[in-house]
């Protein structure tokens, strides 16, 4: 556009791009578009690219990717997206890990449980296939609730609490709970080690940011719940999706638990 600008001798800024509107209007697989109907309404948050993602590896279908884009402009299903902003960064090591059993990560979140209230939400992630190894869902967020993550995710992964690795690290932000005299002796009873990030830098656990992000469009945001009996109920559901259904773009749209048993990726 600039060089035709400079050739014809017309200031570049009086000169549009005029879209093709006529793409738009091309007729749609309607069979298809039933399909891709029935997983938004089944998963209100997915996106193009996870539409996509379920259509190939959960049912089968070969669809373009292309080709779902389109569909979804058309019908008007695309998710908004934020505006990224550029801001400075806080150089820090990114919280990915290159094989399972090498870093986990964790946080805390409020989730509100009706008649209790704001309740705090503990998961433990692996950063390499992200799969939630562990959780916890308590009325505070004490010692006692993190702790009981951290077991959770020990016991399912080795079977018993004092099974991890000799390097194994658990990377956390600085807050109290996690810099606690009870909780830094029981990691470190349990044979971890403990993995601070900068302060005000979430992005060095960013993978357990990110998966908060996604627990609560999916999950906690679409449920209004009566109490935390209720609440865990479909949290224990939503991690089981997550863990075993919900393909995962980093991971070659596999899901962690088979990121975890096929740590190559799929050919």
């Amino acid at each position: 556009m600039a060089r035709l600008c400079r050739v014809l001798g017309v200031p570049r800024s009086t000169a549009y791009h005029q879209p093709k509107l006529e793409r738009l209007h091309r007729p749609v697989d309607e069979a298809l578009a039933r399909t891709v109907h029935e997983i938004i309404q089944a998963h209100p948050t997915f996106g193009i690219r996870r539409v996509w993602a379920w259509l190939r590896y959960r049912l089968d279908q070969s669809a373009n990717r292309k080709k779902i884009h389109r569909l979804m402009r058309i019908k008007g299903w695309t998710v908004r997206q934020r505006a990224v902003g550029k801001r400075p960064r806080v150089p820090g090591s990114r919280s990915i890990a290159p094989q399972p059993n090498q870093r986990w990560s964790t946080d805390i979140a409020l989730v509100e449980c009706g008649v209790d209230g704001w309740c705090a939400f503990v998961p433990v992630l692996d950063c390499c296939t992200r799969e939630v190894l562990g959780w916890s869902l308590d009325r505070t967020a004490r010692t006692k609730t993190v702790e009981r993550a951290l077991e959770d995710a020990l016991i399912h992964r080795f079977g018993w609490t004092h099974g991890a690795p000799k390097d194994l690290i658990l990377r956390h932000d600085n807050g109290l709970v996690f810099g606690s005299r009870a909780y830094r002796a029981l990691v470190k009873d349990y044979g971890l080690k403990q993995e601070y990030i900068t302060p005000y830098t979430p992005e060095q656990n960013g993978l357990c940011e990110r998966f908060i992000r996604s627990f609560k469009e999916e999950c906690a945001w679409l449920h209004r719940f009566q109490d935390i009996r209720e609440a865990r109920a479909v949290v224990a559901r939503y991690i089981e999706h997550f863990n075993t259904q919900r393909p995962h773009q980093a991971l070659d749209y596999r899901t962690p638990r088979e990121a975890f048993l096929n740590p190559q990726p799929a050919a």
